[in-house]
C-alpha cells in the first residue's frame, strides 16, 4: 500500500469519526432537553390542574357559605328548631337554591343528618346522612371530594358543608359541584398534551369510569395497570403507553389520585403527553447526521487525497532531483520549504544554494523583528490609553488618603455610594426605553375579557391582603353574556397589569379596586376605578403622555403602555378622575376591529409608534396566583 493510499485512509476516517461523534452529541443533547422542556410542560399542567382543582373548591365553600348566611336559610333553621316542625314544608327548596347558586348537588340536612331537600335526589327525603354529624366543625373543613349517590348513577362531587346553628340544633347544609368533563374542558391543554379523569367507584377497573374532554376514552383498558398500581400505592406514577409499533403514536402519562376526606381514592386524574415530537426530531436529527456524514465521508475523501497529493509531492520531487543529480546535474535545486525532515533531506540535497537559503533564513528573521517591533509599539500604544487616569486617580486618593481615615471613608464611600445609584438609576431608564421601543405587533385571536380580568387580578392576589401594607379589596362585577373580542391576549394582559398597577400605587392606604366588564353596541367595556386620592383635571390631560408621571417613583410609562395597546387595538381609553374622589378608566375594544388595525405577521400594526412599551415591560412581576373574588 502506497504512502498517499495510507494517508487517505486516516483522513477518511478522522472525518467518519468526528462525524459520528456530534451527531451523537447533538442527538443526546436534544433528547434530554426535549425531554426536561415536555417534564416541564406535564409539571405546568399538574401545576394548574391542582390550582383549578383548589379554585373551584374555594368557589363551591364560598357559594355554599352565601346559602348558609342567607336570610332565608336562617328563618329556615329557626322554623326548623321549633318543637312539631313540618320538614316537608322545604323539601323542594333545595333545587331552587342550588339553581340559583350554580351548584350541581345540594342538601339540607337536619341536626341528626335527616334529610330535608335535596336538589339532586328529591325522594330521598327523611333519608338520613350520618357521615355529615360525624364532624362538629365544618366551618373549618375547606372542599373535599366525594361520591355522589344518584338516582340512575353515581357522581364524583367536591362538596362543601356549612351549618347553621340556631340555639342546641344545626341546620346542615350540604353543596358541591361536578367533577367531570366540564372541570377538564377548564384546562388549558398544551399541543400535543392531554388530561383524563377516571371515577374510583368499584372495586374492579371500569372502562367507561374514565373520560376525556369527548368523554369516554378509546382503549380505556390500556390504563388499567396504570389506575391499579395508583390504587395500590396511592401515589403519583408516570408510565409510558406505545398505542401502535410506531414509537411516535407513544404517550406519557402522569397519575394523580384524587382522595376524599377520608383518604378514600375517588378518582384518578391523568395527564397524557405524546413523544410525537420527540420522535420526529430524533428521526429529522438521525436522518440529517446520515445526510452530513455521507457528504462528510465523501468530502474526507475528497479532501484527503489532495492533502496526500500535497503531503506526497515533496517526496516525489526529491526522489526526481537525485535521478537528475545522478545523471550529473549539480545546479538542480529542490524546491521544499517545509521544517520536517523531508525539508533537512532536501537543505542537504540542495548543498549548492546553501547561501541562497541562508539569505532567505535572514529575510524571514528581519522580518519577524519587524514584526514584533510593531506588536510592541501597538501595544505601548494601547497601555497608555488606560494607564494615565489610572496614575491621576491613584494620585487623588492618595491626597484623600492625607485626611483622616474617617474622611477618607466617608467620601470613598459616599461617592461610590453615588456613582452606583446614579448608574442603577441610568441603567433601569435604558432598560425602560429599550422595552419602550419594541413592543411587538398584536396577534389577534378570539379572548373572553373577563377571564383576561381574572388572569391579571390572581397576579396581585398576595399584595391586597399582605402583611404590613394597607389593605385593597378587589370587586369585580363581570358580565357573564360579555361577547369575545378579537384581541392580542399578552399585550392585553400587560395593560390590565399596568391598570391594576396603577390603582394600588393611588391607594397608598388602602380601599377598593373595582373592575366592571359589559358589551355596549358593537363592543366591549372595561371600567377599572380605584377609590385613591383622584386627579385633577390637568393632570388627567397629561396623564397617557410618556414619561409623564404623577409619582414620585414612577416612569410615566406604564399608562402609555395602556394607550398604546388599546390603540393597536382600535379601542378607546378615557379618564375620569377629581380630587378625592378616586379614579376610573374606561376602555372601549371594538368585538372586531376594522380591516386596517388587524395587523399581519411581521407588520407593524396602524398607529403604532416609538411610543409603544417593550413586550417584556408586565411580565416581569413575579407573583404567584392564590385566588379572586368575584362578586
Amino acid at each position: 500500500m502506497s504512502f498517499r493510499s495510507k494517508l487517505v485512509i486516516v483522513f477518511t476516517l478522522t472525518v467518519v469519526a468526528a462525524v459520528a461523534l456530534v451527531a451523537w452529541v447533538v442527538s443526546s443533547s436534544t433528547r434530554r432537553a426535549f425531554e426536561e422542556l415536555d417534564r416541564q410542560r406535564s409539571a405546568a399542567l399538574v401545576a394548574q390542574f391542582r390550582r383549578e382543582f383548589t379554585q373551584r373548591g374555594e368557589e363551591v365553600v364560598r357559594r355554599v357559605e352565601g346559602i348558609a348566611d342567607a336570610e332565608a336559610t336562617v328563618r329556615m333553621a329557626i322554623d326548623l328548631a321549633r318543637p312539631q316542625a313540618d320538614a316537608s314544608l322545604y323539601v323542594n327548596d333545595a333545587r331552587g337554591l342550588a339553581s340559583a347558586h350554580q351548584l350541581d348537588f345540594l342538601e339540607i340536612a337536619a341536626s341528626d343528618g335527616t334529610l330535608i331537600s335535596s336538589a339532586q335526589w328529591p325522594a330521598r327525603f327523611g333519608y338520613k346522612n350520618d357521615w355529615v354529624t360525624e364532624q362538629k366543625d365544618w366551618h373549618s373543613q375547606g372542599a373535599f371530594l366525594r361520591r355522589e349517590e344518584l338516582p340512575d348513577n353515581v357522581a364524583l362531587s367536591l362538596t362543601a358543608v356549612r351549618l347553621v346553628r340556631v340555639g342546641e340544633k344545626s341546620l346542615y347544609i350540604i353543596g358541591g359541584q361536578r367533577l367531570d368533563q366540564g372541570f377538564l374542558n377548564s384546562l388549558v391543554l398544551p399541543a400535543g398534551m392531554r388530561a383524563l379523569l377516571y371515577r374510583n367507584f368499584e372495586p374492579g377497573f371500569v372502562t367507561t369510569a374514565l373520560t376525556d374532554l369527548a368523554g369516554p376514552v378509546n382503549q380505556a383498558e390500556r390504563f388499567q395497570p396504570l389506575i391499579e398500581q395508583v390504587r395500590e400505592r396511592r401515589r403519583e406514577l408516570t408510565q409510558t403507553m406505545d398505542w401502535s409499533g410506531d414509537p411516535a403514536g407513544a404517550e406519557t402519562f402522569h397519575a394523580i389520585p384524587l382522595a376524599g376526606r377520608k383518604d378514600d381514592l375517588l378518582g384518578v386524574m391523568l395527564v397524557g403527553s405524546s413523544r410525537r415530537e420527540l420522535v420526529t426530531l430524533t428521526r429529522f436529527i438521525r436522518t440529517l447526521a446520515l445526510a452530513v456524514g455521507a457528504a462528510g465521508i465523501l468530502l474526507g475523501v475528497v479532501l484527503s487525497w489532495w492533502i496526500a497529493a500535497r503531503i506526497t509531492r515533496p517526496v516525489k520531487r526529491l526522489a526526481a532531483g537525485a535521478r537528475e543529480v545522478a545523471a550529473g546535474n549539480w545546479q538542480v535545486r529542490v524546491n521544499v520549504r517545509s521544517r520536517d525532515e523531508l525539508g533537512q533531506l532536501a537543505r542537504a540535497f540542495n548543498d549548492m544554494t546553501r547561501q541562497l537559503a541562508e539569505q532567505r533564513n535572514r529575510l524571514v528573521q528581519a522580518e519577524r523583528v519587524a514584526a514584533w517591533r510593531e506588536l510592541a509599539r501597538r501595544l505601548a500604544h494601547e497601555l497608555k490609553n488606560p494607564l494615565f487616569p489610572m496614575q491621576i486617580t491613584l494620585e487623588n486618593l492618595q491626597r484623600a488618603r492625607e485626611l483622616t481615615s474617617e474622611q477618607f471613608d466617608e467620601i470613598f464611600f459616599e461617592s461610590t455610594a453615588t456613582l452606583r445609584a446614579e448608574l442603577d438609576n441610568l441603567n433601569t431608564i435604558v432598560g425602560r426605553f429599550s422595552d419602550f421601543a419594541k413592543m411587538p405587533a398584536p396577534q389577534l385571536q378570539p379572548v373572553n375579557l373577563n377571564d383576561a380580568v381574572r388572569n391579571a387580578i390572581k397576579l396581585f392576589e398576595p399584595q391586597f391582603g399582605a402583611v404590613g401594607r394597607p389593605h385593597i379589596t378587589p370587586e369585580l362585577y363581570l358580565d357573564d353574556s360579555l361577547p369575545l373580542v378579537q384581541a392580542d391576549p399578552d399585550l392585553l394582559h400587560r395593560a390590565l397589569q399596568n391598570l391594576v398597577l396603577n390603582a394600588m400605587d393611588a391607594m397608598p392606604a388602602g380601599g377598593t379596586l373595582t373592575i366592571r366588564t359589559h358589551p355596549t353596541s358593537g363592543a366591549v367595556r372595561l371600567e377599572v376605578s380605584d377609590t385613591g386620592t383622584g386627579l385633577t383635571q390637568e393632570e388627567c390631560e397629561r396623564l397617557f403622555t410618556p414619561y409623564y408621571t404623577t409619582k414620585q417613583h414612577g416612569t410615566g410609562l406604564g399608562l402609555a403602555i395602556v394607550q398604546s395597546v388599546v390603540s393597536d387595538h382600535s379601542g378607546k381609553i378615557s379618564v375620569e378622575s377629581a380630587p378625592g374622589a378616586g379614579t376610573t378608566f374606561r376602555i372601549e375594544f371594538p368585538m372586531r376591529p376594522p380591516p386596517s388595525a388587524e395587523a399581519l405577521p411581521g407588520k407593524p400594526a396602524p398607529g403604532r409608534t416609538a411610543g409603544t412599551l417593550g413586550a417584556t415591560y408586565g411580565g416581569t412581576l413575579g407573583i404567584t396566583p392564590v385566588g379572586t373574588k368575584v362578586k
